[in-house]
Protein backbone atom coordinates (compact mmCIF):
# COMPACT_ATOMS: atom_id res chain seq x y z
CA UNK A 1 0.00 0.00 0.00
CA UNK A 2 0.88 3.17 -0.92
CA UNK A 3 2.46 5.33 2.26
CA UNK A 4 -0.05 8.52 3.74
CA UNK A 5 1.03 11.56 3.84
CA UNK A 6 -2.26 12.30 5.94
CA UNK A 7 -4.85 10.00 7.75
CA UNK A 8 -7.49 11.68 9.11
CA UNK A 9 -10.22 9.90 11.06
CA UNK A 10 -13.79 10.89 12.44
CA UNK A 11 -12.88 14.31 12.52
CA UNK A 12 -16.00 16.32 14.65
CA UNK A 13 -15.56 20.36 15.16
CA UNK A 14 -18.89 21.83 16.74
CA UNK A 15 -19.57 25.78 17.25
CA UNK A 16 -22.36 26.28 19.26
CA UNK A 17 -25.19 23.84 18.11
CA UNK A 18 -23.43 24.13 14.61
CA UNK A 19 -21.84 21.05 13.41
CA UNK A 20 -19.65 22.34 10.82
CA UNK A 21 -17.47 18.94 10.47
CA UNK A 22 -19.08 15.52 11.14
CA UNK A 23 -17.28 12.57 11.46
CA UNK A 24 -15.11 13.03 8.41
CA UNK A 25 -12.61 10.81 7.19
CA UNK A 26 -9.79 11.86 5.10
CA UNK A 27 -6.46 9.71 3.65
CA UNK A 28 -3.58 11.89 0.90
CA UNK A 29 -1.23 9.07 0.16
CA UNK A 30 1.87 10.02 -1.10
CA UNK A 31 2.81 11.98 -4.43
CA UNK A 32 -1.33 12.09 -4.78
CA UNK A 33 -3.79 15.06 -4.39
CA UNK A 34 -7.12 14.35 -2.56
CA UNK A 35 -9.63 17.49 -3.69
CA UNK A 36 -12.13 18.38 -1.07
CA UNK A 37 -15.64 19.05 -2.72
CA UNK A 38 -18.31 20.56 -1.32
CA UNK A 39 -20.44 24.02 -1.33
CA UNK A 40 -19.72 27.15 0.74
CA UNK A 41 -20.85 26.02 4.60
CA UNK A 42 -20.08 22.41 3.89
CA UNK A 43 -17.03 22.40 6.14
CA UNK A 44 -14.13 22.19 3.95
CA UNK A 45 -11.87 25.18 5.68
CA UNK A 46 -12.90 24.32 9.02
CA UNK A 47 -11.64 20.93 8.45
CA UNK A 48 -8.83 22.01 6.42
CA UNK A 49 -7.40 24.05 9.45
CA UNK A 50 -7.88 21.43 11.47
CA UNK A 51 -5.29 19.32 9.69
CA UNK A 52 -3.16 22.07 9.28
CA UNK A 53 -3.30 22.68 13.08
CA UNK A 54 -5.15 25.65 12.88
CA UNK A 55 -7.94 24.62 14.80
CA UNK A 56 -8.53 22.16 17.59
CA UNK A 57 -10.84 19.15 16.68
CA UNK A 58 -13.53 18.44 19.01
CA UNK A 59 -13.24 14.86 18.06
CA UNK A 60 -11.44 12.70 15.74
CA UNK A 61 -7.36 11.85 15.11
CA UNK A 62 -4.95 13.27 12.39
CA UNK A 63 -2.13 12.03 11.17
CA UNK A 64 0.56 14.84 9.17
CA UNK A 65 3.75 13.26 7.42
CA UNK A 66 3.41 10.18 10.20
CA UNK A 67 3.55 12.72 13.08
CA UNK A 68 0.59 14.21 15.26
CA UNK A 69 0.43 17.75 16.19
CA UNK A 70 0.37 17.01 20.21
CA UNK A 71 3.98 14.69 19.36
CA UNK A 72 5.76 16.75 17.08
CA UNK A 73 4.08 20.63 15.83
CA UNK A 74 7.67 22.11 14.40
CA UNK A 75 8.30 18.37 13.14
CA UNK A 76 4.75 18.88 11.00
CA UNK A 77 5.52 22.84 10.27
CA UNK A 78 8.69 22.33 9.09
CA UNK A 79 7.19 19.73 6.64
CA UNK A 80 4.00 21.67 5.51
CA UNK A 81 3.05 24.06 2.82
CA UNK A 82 0.05 26.63 3.53
CA UNK A 83 -2.11 28.47 1.00
CA UNK A 84 -4.90 30.14 3.12
CA UNK A 85 -8.48 30.76 1.25
CA UNK A 86 -6.94 34.28 2.34
CA UNK A 87 -3.64 35.78 2.60
CA UNK A 88 -3.02 39.45 3.23
CA UNK A 89 0.23 40.33 2.79
CA UNK A 90 2.34 43.10 3.75
CA UNK A 91 1.73 45.67 0.65
CA UNK A 92 4.91 47.67 0.91
CA UNK A 93 7.42 45.13 1.03
CA UNK A 94 8.32 43.19 -2.75
CA UNK A 95 7.53 40.14 -3.73
CA UNK A 96 11.22 38.87 -2.97
CA UNK A 97 11.00 40.70 0.58
CA UNK A 98 7.61 38.45 1.31
CA UNK A 99 9.16 35.83 0.06
CA UNK A 100 12.51 35.68 2.34
CA UNK A 101 10.10 36.61 5.29
CA UNK A 102 8.51 32.93 4.90
CA UNK A 103 11.40 31.74 4.36
CA UNK A 104 12.87 32.70 7.40
CA UNK A 105 10.34 30.72 9.51
CA UNK A 106 11.63 27.51 8.08
CA UNK A 107 15.15 25.47 9.01
CA UNK A 108 15.68 24.65 5.38
CA UNK A 109 14.31 26.10 2.72
CA UNK A 110 14.69 26.27 -1.31
CA UNK A 111 16.49 28.59 -3.32
CA UNK A 112 14.08 31.78 -3.17
CA UNK A 113 15.02 32.66 -7.35
CA UNK A 114 14.38 29.02 -8.18
CA UNK A 115 10.79 29.46 -6.16
CA UNK A 116 10.15 32.74 -7.84
CA UNK A 117 10.74 31.01 -11.12
CA UNK A 118 8.61 28.17 -10.51
CA UNK A 119 5.18 30.21 -9.90
CA UNK A 120 6.09 33.14 -12.69
CA UNK A 121 7.18 35.76 -10.68
CA UNK A 122 10.63 36.54 -12.01
CA UNK A 123 9.97 39.55 -13.47
CA UNK A 124 7.77 40.69 -10.22
CA UNK A 125 10.46 39.98 -8.09
CA UNK A 126 11.04 43.75 -7.03
CA UNK A 127 7.31 45.05 -7.53
CA UNK A 128 5.59 45.50 -4.30
CA UNK A 129 2.85 43.58 -3.16
CA UNK A 130 0.30 46.68 -3.65
CA UNK A 131 1.10 46.83 -7.22
CA UNK A 132 0.37 42.86 -8.23
CA UNK A 133 -2.22 41.63 -10.06
CA UNK A 134 -4.87 38.82 -8.34
CA UNK A 135 -3.06 36.43 -10.45
CA UNK A 136 0.24 37.25 -9.24
CA UNK A 137 -0.48 37.56 -5.92
CA UNK A 138 -1.84 34.12 -5.49
CA UNK A 139 1.10 33.28 -7.07
CA UNK A 140 2.97 34.46 -4.64
CA UNK A 141 1.49 33.33 -1.66
CA UNK A 142 1.69 30.03 -3.56
CA UNK A 143 5.49 30.54 -3.70
CA UNK A 144 5.49 31.28 0.04
CA UNK A 145 3.58 28.15 0.36
CA UNK A 146 6.76 26.21 -1.14
CA UNK A 147 9.51 28.03 -0.11
CA UNK A 148 10.33 25.11 2.34
CA UNK A 149 10.28 22.60 -0.28
CA UNK A 150 7.27 20.91 1.73
CA UNK A 151 6.37 17.00 1.43
CA UNK A 152 2.37 17.99 1.73
CA UNK A 153 0.60 21.30 0.25
CA UNK A 154 -2.68 22.57 1.68
CA UNK A 155 -4.27 24.81 -0.81
CA UNK A 156 -7.14 26.03 0.13
CA UNK A 157 -9.52 27.04 -2.78
CA UNK A 158 -6.44 28.59 -4.63
CA UNK A 159 -7.68 30.00 -7.95
CA UNK A 160 -10.71 31.39 -6.61
CA UNK A 161 -11.64 35.30 -8.48
CA UNK A 162 -8.81 34.33 -10.70
CA UNK A 163 -9.50 34.50 -14.63
CA UNK A 164 -8.56 31.64 -16.57
CA UNK A 165 -5.16 32.19 -17.61
CA UNK A 166 -4.41 32.45 -13.55
CA UNK A 167 -5.84 29.92 -12.97
CA UNK A 168 -4.55 27.54 -15.25
CA UNK A 169 -1.19 28.81 -13.78
CA UNK A 170 -1.79 27.73 -10.77
CA UNK A 171 -3.05 24.29 -11.77
CA UNK A 172 0.57 23.86 -13.61
CA UNK A 173 2.34 24.70 -10.48
CA UNK A 174 0.83 22.19 -8.46
CA UNK A 175 1.27 19.57 -11.24
CA UNK A 176 4.66 20.29 -10.84
CA UNK A 177 4.78 20.00 -7.17
CA UNK A 178 2.74 16.35 -7.52
CA UNK A 179 5.37 15.37 -10.07
CA UNK A 180 8.10 15.69 -8.31
CA UNK A 181 6.79 13.78 -5.27
CA UNK A 182 4.79 16.16 -3.47
CA UNK A 183 1.34 15.44 -1.78
CA UNK A 184 -1.79 17.86 -2.02
CA UNK A 185 -4.98 18.26 -0.02
CA UNK A 186 -7.04 20.91 -2.41
CA UNK A 187 -10.43 22.14 -1.36
CA UNK A 188 -12.36 23.81 -4.38
CA UNK A 189 -15.61 24.35 -6.35
CA UNK A 190 -14.33 24.34 -9.27
CA UNK A 191 -14.62 21.06 -11.34
CA UNK A 192 -12.55 21.01 -13.76
CA UNK A 193 -10.25 22.27 -11.21
CA UNK A 194 -10.78 19.10 -9.02
CA UNK A 195 -11.03 16.43 -12.75
CA UNK A 196 -7.49 17.97 -14.08
CA UNK A 197 -5.69 17.77 -10.47
CA UNK A 198 -7.09 15.37 -8.55
CA UNK A 199 -6.24 11.80 -8.30
CA UNK A 200 -9.18 11.01 -5.75
CA UNK A 201 -11.97 13.27 -4.43
CA UNK A 202 -13.98 13.67 -1.22
CA UNK A 203 -17.05 15.12 -1.21
CA UNK A 204 -18.86 16.53 1.72
CA UNK A 205 -22.25 18.32 2.43
CA UNK A 206 -23.37 19.83 5.82
CA UNK A 207 -19.56 18.33 7.24
CA UNK A 208 -20.35 14.91 6.11
CA UNK A 209 -18.63 12.89 3.33
CA UNK A 210 -21.09 11.69 1.13
CA UNK A 211 -19.05 10.27 -2.35
CA UNK A 212 -15.56 9.38 -2.71
CA UNK A 213 -12.95 7.51 -5.29
CA UNK A 214 -11.23 9.01 -8.43
CA UNK A 215 -13.12 11.58 -10.39
CA UNK A 216 -13.54 9.00 -13.35
CA UNK A 217 -15.20 6.48 -10.65
CA UNK A 218 -17.51 9.34 -8.78
CA UNK A 219 -18.72 10.50 -11.84
CA UNK A 220 -19.29 6.61 -13.15
CA UNK A 221 -21.69 6.47 -10.22
CA UNK A 222 -24.20 8.40 -11.72
CA UNK A 223 -24.41 5.85 -14.17
CA UNK A 224 -25.40 8.43 -17.19
CA UNK A 225 -24.54 9.09 -20.48
CA UNK A 226 -25.11 12.41 -20.62
CA UNK A 227 -26.78 15.67 -19.07
CA UNK A 228 -29.70 17.17 -21.18
CA UNK A 229 -30.83 20.07 -20.35
CA UNK A 230 -34.08 21.61 -21.69
CA UNK A 231 -34.74 25.59 -22.04
CA UNK A 232 -38.56 25.79 -23.41
CA UNK A 233 -39.84 29.08 -24.59
CA UNK A 234 -42.36 30.70 -22.40
CA UNK A 235 -45.34 28.68 -21.31
CA UNK A 236 -43.57 25.64 -22.37
CA UNK A 237 -42.82 24.60 -18.44
CA UNK A 238 -46.53 24.15 -18.07
CA UNK A 239 -47.07 21.50 -20.66
CA UNK A 240 -44.30 19.13 -19.11
CA UNK A 241 -44.54 17.14 -16.50
CA UNK A 242 -41.82 14.77 -14.36
CA UNK A 243 -43.94 11.48 -14.85
CA UNK A 244 -43.88 11.58 -18.86
CA UNK A 245 -40.12 12.95 -18.94
CA UNK A 246 -39.50 10.09 -17.00
CA UNK A 247 -40.91 8.04 -19.21
CA UNK A 248 -39.40 8.64 -21.97
CA UNK A 249 -36.37 6.14 -22.78
CA UNK A 250 -32.79 6.37 -21.35
CA UNK A 251 -34.25 8.80 -19.23
CA UNK A 252 -33.05 7.40 -15.39
CA UNK A 253 -33.60 11.32 -13.19
CA UNK A 254 -35.77 14.67 -13.97
CA UNK A 255 -35.28 17.67 -12.20
CA UNK A 256 -36.91 20.99 -12.87
CA UNK A 257 -35.13 24.09 -11.70
CA UNK A 258 -36.59 27.47 -12.82
CA UNK A 259 -37.41 27.40 -15.99
CA UNK A 260 -35.53 24.78 -17.10
CA UNK A 261 -35.42 21.16 -17.06
CA UNK A 262 -32.71 18.70 -16.19
CA UNK A 263 -32.65 15.15 -17.55
CA UNK A 264 -30.06 12.50 -16.72
CA UNK A 265 -30.05 10.12 -19.60
CA UNK A 266 -28.14 6.25 -20.08
CA UNK A 267 -29.02 6.64 -23.65
CA UNK A 268 -27.91 9.94 -25.34
CA UNK A 269 -29.68 9.16 -28.92
CA UNK A 270 -32.27 7.36 -27.93
CA UNK A 271 -33.49 9.86 -25.21
CA UNK A 272 -32.83 13.26 -27.57
CA UNK A 273 -35.04 11.55 -30.04
CA UNK A 274 -37.98 10.33 -28.19
CA UNK A 275 -37.71 14.24 -26.16
CA UNK A 276 -37.55 15.79 -29.50
CA UNK A 277 -41.18 13.86 -30.63
CA UNK A 278 -42.71 14.52 -26.52
CA UNK A 279 -42.21 18.02 -26.74
CA UNK A 280 -43.53 18.18 -30.90
CA UNK A 281 -46.68 16.29 -29.36
CA UNK A 282 -46.95 18.65 -26.17
CA UNK A 283 -46.58 21.96 -28.31
CA UNK A 284 -43.48 22.88 -26.46
CA UNK A 285 -41.02 25.22 -28.21
CA UNK A 286 -37.64 25.03 -27.35
CA UNK A 287 -35.01 28.63 -26.96
CA UNK A 288 -32.39 25.60 -26.92
CA UNK A 289 -31.39 22.05 -25.99
CA UNK A 290 -27.53 21.02 -24.24
CA UNK A 291 -26.06 18.42 -24.01
CA UNK A 292 -22.87 17.41 -21.55
CA UNK A 293 -20.55 14.69 -20.92
CA UNK A 294 -21.78 14.25 -16.54
CA UNK A 295 -19.62 16.00 -14.12
CA UNK A 296 -18.92 16.18 -10.27
CA UNK A 297 -21.57 18.95 -10.33
CA UNK A 298 -23.71 16.70 -11.31
CA UNK A 299 -23.22 14.14 -9.19
CA UNK A 300 -23.56 16.68 -6.16
CA UNK A 301 -26.82 18.08 -7.31
CA UNK A 302 -28.03 14.22 -7.77
CA UNK A 303 -27.06 13.21 -4.54
CA UNK A 304 -28.16 16.43 -2.67
CA UNK A 305 -30.72 18.82 -5.19
CA UNK A 306 -27.97 21.62 -4.15
CA UNK A 307 -25.10 22.80 -6.46
CA UNK A 308 -21.54 22.74 -5.72
CA UNK A 309 -21.92 26.72 -5.64
CA UNK A 310 -24.57 27.17 -3.69
CA UNK A 311 -24.36 28.97 -0.11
Amino acid sequence: MTQLALKATGLVKRFGDLVAVNGLDLEVRAGTCLALLGPNGAGKTTAIEMIEGLQRPDEGTIEVLGRTWKSDANGIRERIGVQLQETRLQEKVTARETLTLFASFYDETRDLDEVLEMVGMTEKKDARVENLSGGQHQRLTLACALVSDPDLLFLDEPTTGLDPQARRRVWEIVETFKSGGGSVLLTTHYMEEAERLADEVVIVDAGKMIARGTPASVIGDLHADSIVELFPKEGGLDRLTDAALLALPGVTEVRREGATYTLVVDDTQASVASLLTHLNEVGVELHSLQTHAPTLEDVFVALTGKHLRDG
